[in-house]
């Protein structure tokens, strides 16, 4: 991490926010448009894609945070918010942390996703700044 301020936190926050809130958006419209199980299949393929493209922002305009800090920070958030939003907010059951398919598989996807793009940025950034040399 270069520098911990109020500004860092708030931009991974914001981000892993954005990501979290598409997630909950295609299971709160799913469920009411399609069955669930379709729901659970297009959010574990959503979930991947989403923070691809929120994380690669990230990457590209601020990258405080490693690609495993911000693989972790941003599934922290979502972690929270499904457990304290979803769960015991919205659910008032943790019956979803059963579900393999509605929340397991998304959160590995959504840490590989992030993890993943952050090695690429990087790996960009080098042939970028070699070329440049």
């Amino acid at each position: 991490m270069k520098r911990f301020t109020i500004k860092t936190v708030v931009v991974i926050l914001v981000h892993a926010l954005v990501g979290w809130a598409l997630c909950a958006a295609t299971i709160g419209i799913g469920f009411q448009l399609i069955s669930p199980m379709n729901t659970l299949i297009i959010h574990a393929v959503g979930a991947p894609v989403f923070f691809f493209l929120v994380s690669r922002n990230y990457f590209k305009k601020f990258s405080y945070t490693s690609p495993i800090q911000t693989a972790s920070a941003f599934l922290g958030v979502v972690i929270f918010m499904d457990f304290f939003i979803a769960a015991l907010l919205i659910q008032r059951s943790l019956s979803m942390f059963t579900s393999l398919l509605g929340t397991w598989i998304p959160f590995a996807l959504i840490f590989l996703s992030t993890y993943l793009t952050g090695r690429w940025q990087e790996t960009f950034r080098a042939k970028g700044a070699s070329a440049k040399a």
